[in-house]
């Protein structure tokens, strides 16, 4: 029998989410250390660690954002047939790219917000949007996560000055919709409790996540039958038609009963009250339990010699 591998937590990294993926890592790693080989390695670099081992180690990357959830590392483990969690380069890929995403999910008439997609380089004119989109409305990086960068303006002047403060990069701008914010884990393909989360600002952007009781989180979240339902499907579906593997997290808007999907979190924060184990808690695994449920499969590609 082919011994177990080392479980290598990667995590750090070098964009602009490494200090919610230091967090993650290490939370991650102490849990999985109850069950498994755990060693975790600080990532400085956009390059693999050269102690890696196909034939000894598989990789959890607790990282989130470029080089981490962007597809980049996968592709290099690819390369180096060294077996990881979660989803593969391409799926990676696809889920950072919130249009691409969204197109998906238009195709399988899954309610969107309209939006625009543009490069930093050439803003559209602040009128333009309004025109197409109206006045309330949500500018992001469409490829970036943690709610960083994230905008909201009520009027032409806050949009035109927005606009106006970006110079690169890819980003979209969404009709805002005053809604419910819901998030699901999906595990296995399986959708798992819905979390409902209520910020005391009524927007969900980078600080509401990360300073504590400046947001509440309701889980499972109070919510009819037929909604829940219609959510947990939605969920399953997109991460079928992604193409995503072993895990992730998606994101809703409720606007009455009908459901928005905003995105896909391929690698999600994983602190033990972060919103995946608030989502696996409404299933019954608790946060060690969730950890050893999400190397599990890639355990098993090891151990069958199946794909990375």
């Amino acid at each position: 029998m082919i011994p177990s591998p080392t479980v290598i937590v990667l995590y750090g990294g070098v964009g602009s989410e490494r200090e919610v993926s230091l967090r993650s890592g290490e939370a991650v790693a102490q849990a999985l250390r109850a069950r498994f080989a755990v060693e975790a390695w600080v990532l400085d670099q956009e390059s693999l660690p050269a102690a890696l081992r196909p034939d000894a180690h598989i990789v959890f990357p607790a990282l989130h954002g470029s080089f981490g959830e962007d597809g980049q590392l996968q592709a290099l483990l690819e390369s180096a047939g060294i077996h990881y969690c979660g989803s593969d380069a391409a799926a990676s890929r696809l889920c950072m790219d919130k249009a691409a995403t969204k197109a998906i999910a238009r195709e399988r008439r899954i309610a969107v917000p309209e939006a625009m997609c543009f490069d930093g380089a050439q803003a559209p004119l602040a009128d333009t949007v309004i025109e197409q989109l109206g006045a309330s409305l949500v500018i992001k990086p469409a490829d970036q996560g943690s709610s960083v960068g994230l905008h909201f303006t009520e009027h032409r002047s806050a949009l035109g000055l927005t606009l106006s403060g970006i110079r690169s990069g890819n980003w979209l701008i969404e009709q805002r919709i005053r809604g419910r914010e819901l998030t699901v884990g999906v595990l296995h393909g399986a959708a798992m409790g819905i979390v409902e989360i209520v910020s005391q600002s009524g927007v969900y952007d980078y600080q509401a996540k990360y300073t504590p009781g400046s947001t509440e989180y309701h889980f499972p979240a109070d919510l009819e039958a037929a909604v829940e339902a219609k959510i947990k499907d939605h969920a399953e579906q997109l991460f079928d038609a992604c193409g995503c593997r072993d895990f992730a997290r998606i994101d809703f808007l409720l606007d009455g009963a009908r459901p928005y999907f905003l995105e896909i979190n391929t690698l999600p924060g994983l602190t033990a009250t972060s919103l995946l184990p608030k989502s696996a808690s409404c299933v019954g695994y608790d946060f060690e339990q969730l950890a050893a449920e999400l190397v599990a499969p890639a355990i098993a590609r090891f151990q069958s010699g199946g794909e990375v």
